[in-house]
Order: structure tokens, then C-alpha cells, then sequence
């Protein structure tokens, strides 16, 4: 079991922080991107991409804080993508805090509906998956392009691999790999959502209760999933790292992690990470 407000796997390392009801803003800094933009914190304020996952304010409601702070040291928009019934309302409050500024921003809110495909470079793209909230929400998956030799080619020297595609023959196939997925809130039906999330390398999930003071259906009320329901499913996620977001303050960070290493059956602790809130 780890914990940590910056952590990293494989080749991509994440910053942020996740707490429910207070704030949620992961930032993938390679990327320059962000999942969800908390109280607009520092370390996004020179990311280039947002993508909320929901308009509820711990999620979004530094949204006009990082334009604002963006057009003031000369940068360019950034892109925001969000729910399309998040599009209107928050260019409303952009619009409210022109008024109030006597300033125009510029600033691009992009919907975003299931199985969208944002690029992000030539290597990686992110794809939408929906998820199950009070309000409409989505989760995003990092996709990364590889191109590798056909299994039949396998074995070839270099100079007849060379003469096939002179032949016109294609050698290569294209791969799509899913290796970070961000669900924001969501009941745990996102997991079925959509196969290629619990194929993730990485998959960030929220696990708001961690114990009795909440019931499933409590959690499930409002929207939330609870770690009673993640247990059972362990098995089926295939991802290398589970890393739980956005727990409940009614626990401090190192009790939470405490109740995490007393609950998580042992085969699965280097599977977990905790993402702390504070």
C-alpha cells in the first residue's frame, strides 16, 4: 500500500490532490493535462488541457481562476472538456466574472459525449467512457498509439522486412493501449461501462466510505461508490495500480490508510495506492 500527492508508475508520474466534497485535481504534468481542477491550484496553472469529469464545485470550481490566471501571465486559453450540459452554465459564470472584472477572457469549453477521441499528441489520445453520477459525468482513459511487427514477420532479417514493404505489404500493426483511466464520482457500474477501463495500466477510482459509518446504499444515494463494493471486484481489474481517490473527510489521510491496509486482502496491497486529500 502506498500513499503519496505525487506519485508515479511506469513512465508517467501524477501530482494532485482528492478529497470528497473538498477538492479533486490530478494533473499528469507529461501530458500537461489534468483530470478535474479543484480550487484551481498552482501546479495546473501552466497546463495546457483540462478534463472535468463533472461541473460539482471540489471538481470544477477553478475553472475561472485558472483562465484568469492564465490570461494575466500572457498564456494561451486553455482547453476545458466537460459534460455537454456543463458547457452553458459555466459560460455563464465566465461571462457573470467579466462583469464584475470590467476584463474579457478568452477561454474554450469543449462537450464531450461517450466514446469521444480528443488527440493529445501523435503518440496518445484520450477517449471517453461514461460514468454513473447525480448529475451527468464522464471518466477519461490516456491511450497510447504503438506500432509493432506483425507476429508473422516476427524472426525476419531487417533487409527482407525491407523488401515486403517495398512489395507494398504492410508489416506493422497499429496497437491502442489503455494506460491511465479517471473515473471522478461514480457508482461502480462505471466498471462495466466500458471493457478497456479495467484493462487500464493505471486506474484512478474514487472509494468515498471505507467503512460502517456509511452503507452501500448511502453511498450509492449519492452517487458514490464504497469500498465494500470495490472488495469483491478486485479480481476482475486487471490494471497494474488501483489508486483510490476522493475518500470521505470524515477520515484523516492516516486513518484512512490505516482502515485500507486492514481491509485489503493481502494478494492485492501492491496493487493499491491511497491519493491523500490534505
Amino acid at each position: 500500500m502506498q500513499a503519496g500527492e505525487s506519485w508515479d508508475h511506469s513512465k508517467y508520474k501524477f501530482h494532485g490532490l482528492s478529497l470528497s466534497g473538498i477538492r479533486t485535481a490530478i494533473a499528469m504534468p507529461e501530458l500537461s493535462l489534468s483530470f478535474d481542477v479543484a480550487q484551481g491550484y498552482p501546479f495546473l496553472l501552466n497546463l495546457k488541457q483540462f478534463f472535468l469529469t463533472h461541473g460539482h464545485l471540489d471538481h470544477a470550481a477553478g475553472v475561472p481562476y485558472i483562465i484568469s490566471q492564465k490570461a494575466m501571465n500572457s498564456q494561451e486559453p486553455g482547453k476545458f472538456y466537460m459534460p455537454s450540459s456543463l458547457v452553458e452554465p459555466l459560460d455563464q459564470i465566465m461571462k457573470i466574472w467579466e462583469k464584475i472584472e470590467d476584463h474579457q477572457y478568452k477561454y474554450d469549453f469543449i462537450g464531450v459525449k461517450a466514446d469521444d477521441e480528443i488527440p493529445l499528441n501523435p503518440q496518445c489520445y484520450i477517449k471517453v467512457f461514461p460514468t454513473t453520477h447525480r448529475i451527468e459525468s464522464f471518466g477519461y482513459t490516456v491511450f497510447e498509439i504503438h506500432k509493432k511487427l506483425k507476429t508473422e514477420y516476427l524472426g525476419l532479417h531487417q533487409d527482407e522486412i525491407i523488401n515486403l514493404r517495398r512489395q507494398g505489404l504492410e508489416v506493422n500493426e497499429i496497437q491502442h493501449l489503455p494506460v491511465v483511466s479517471f473515473t471522478g464520482d461514480t457508482q461502480i457500474e462505471f466498471l462495466d461501462s466500458r471493457d478497456w477501463v479495467r484493462k487500464s495500466k493505471i486506474l484512478f477510482m474514487e472509494a468515498t466510505y471505507l467503512d460502517g459509518r456509511k452503507s452501500i446504499e448511502q453511498a450509492r444515494q449519492w452517487g458514490h461508490t464504497h469500498l465494500d463494493e470495490i472488495l469483491p471486484r478486485l479480481k476482475e481489474i486487471e490494471c497494474e495500480k488501483i489508486v483510490l481517490i476522493h475518500t470521505s473527510s470524515r477520515y484523516s489521510d492516516k486513518e484512512a490508510l490505516r482502515i485500507l491496509n486492514e481491509r485489503i486482502p493481502q494478494e492485492f496491497k501492491e496493487k493499491i495506492v491511497f491519493f491523500p486529500g490534505r
